[in-house]
């Protein structure tokens, strides 16, 4: 006997049907406000330098030429949105970075003073960018005729209202290039676990430099453990400084040390400065100071009483002195007059 269907099981059946209909025919959601929604980065099958191979990904933009060259690369713009974007291009003075992003001047800081005025964009530095498409964005780096040879940090900046992406630009001007530090204002301070060792290093050629340190130290009775060597945490680009402090935690409690920080880079450049610093405990320094303190106190006292028995002086009037009385005659009993 065929079952029939019932009021209940048709609103069931029709509830379900609608339910698939609404997912088949719903918007794909929509990128929310905290998405980024936009990225920027140097175009494959390019010219690539020591960051890959031509055709890869590269992390960043590698530009060389000889003073008065016009060197030329591509930006890529992704939009992964259903918006439009519309996104300006520039280009920045930057400071080295190991990683991350780099380091660069404010726009509302004024025009670049460095290599980032170096840039052009022609008609592409306003870019407008469809819904789900990338954009390939041409530009030029012009070298001018007198510029030094050298490392020149830069990027290129790309903002859109609330964000900004920074691409960084190893450029470099070919000639001949000079590495070469110096190590300056050596210094131990602190005691015991907190003893830390201050110096700076000066980037005194014309490329960017990457120092490794080899810190040693000597006691007065013959060498104590040091921090030793290790990489520095920044770059240096030409010209540049940076005070650095490395933790000395094993430093001697009491001893009297000369520090040595010698720094090298590739290129050849090395540079070597030392000081030297007693290490003592803060009380045993506060008692030394006493003793010294009481030590002068004695000898300004021994001082001062020895000068207190010195010869007397001569009458004040300038007289001559009484004559000594002479010496009375002794008569010699049993004698003759």
């Amino acid at each position: 006997m065929p079952v029939l269907p019932t009021p209940r099981r048709d609103v069931r059946l029709l509830l379900a049907l609608a339910a698939a209909a609404a997912l088949l025919t719903a918007p794909a959601p929509a990128a929310t406000a905290d998405e980024p929604g936009w990225s920027a980065e140097p175009a494959t099958g390019t010219a690539a330098g020591p960051a890959g191979r031509p055709g890869g990904a590269r992390p960043y933009f590698y530009l060389e030429g000889a003073p008065g060259a016009v060197l030329e690369d591509r930006l890529v713009l992704t939009n992964t949105t259903d918006r439009e974007r519309t996104v300006t291009l520039r280009g920045a003075d930057a400071q080295p970075a190991a990683e991350g992003a780099p380091a660069v001047r404010p726009a509302a800081s004024g025009e670049p003073a460095g290599a980032g005025s170096w840039f052009g964009f022609g008609a592409g530095a306003t870019v407008r960018i469809p819904p789900r498409t990338r954009a390939v964005v041409p530009f030029t780096v012009t070298v001018p005729p007198a510029s030094p040879p050298g490392d020149h940090p830069a990027a290129v900046i790309a903002a859109e209202t609330g964000r900004e992406v920074g691409v960084r630009v190893h450029l470099r001007v070919s000639a001949p290039t000079l590495a070469a530090l110096t190590v300056e204002d050596v210094a131990v301070r602190g005691r015991g676990a907190a003893a830390v060792v201050a110096y700076t290093l000066v980037n005194r050629g014309n490329v960017a430099l990457a120092p490794e340190l080899d810190i040693r130290a000597d006691g007065a009775f013959g060498a104590v453990p040091g921090p030793g060597p290790r990489a520095v945490p920044v770059e240096l680009p030409p010209g540049g400084r940076a005070e650095l402090t490395e933790p000395w935690p094993g430093a001697p409690t009491v001893d009297r040390v000369r520090v040595t920080v010698t720094a090298t880079a590739p290129g050849g450049a090395r540079a070597a400065a030392a000081a030297s610093a007693w290490l003592v405990p803060r009380r045993a320094a506060g008692w030394a100071g006493c003793g010294l303190l009481a030590l002068g106190g004695t000898a300004l006292t021994a001082m001062f009483l020895v000068r207190g028995r010195g010869p007397r002086r001569r009458p004040a009037d300038g007289g001559t002195p009484p004559a000594a009385a002479p010496a009375p005659d002794h008569e010699l009993t049993g004698a003759p007059r």
